[in-house]
């Protein structure tokens, strides 16, 4: 299987953490890290390994690491499938 490529924008410092939703292939994250030492990347991986059920392992960020928009690659899993559970994640809207 092939792995996913994601487009995630990042809120740092919010106060709940949490996938937001998922807009024309655009996944909206908040995390309540500050945006200093990678502090931010972390919980951004952590939160979509634990979103998407899979180990922080599968999950590496690609691109962005200093700006809110990020590019992240999840091993084994197809993208849509990927957008598809983070949907799901984000709830109703």
């Amino acid at each position: 299987m092939a792995d996913a490529t994601l487009t995630v924008r990042v809120t740092p410092r919010a106060a709940r953490a949490g996938v937001v939703r998922v807009a024309d292939g655009v996944v909206y994250l908040r995390v309540t890290a500050p945006p200093v030492e990678g502090a931010a990347n972390a919980a951004t991986i952590a939160l979509l390994a634990e979103a998407l059920d899979v180990s922080r392992s599968r999950v590496a960020l690609t691109s962005g690491a200093s700006g809110r928009l990020k590019r992240v690659t999840i091993q084994g899993m197809a993208a849509v499938d990927a957008l598809d559970c983070l949907a799901r994640a984000a709830g109703p809207r």
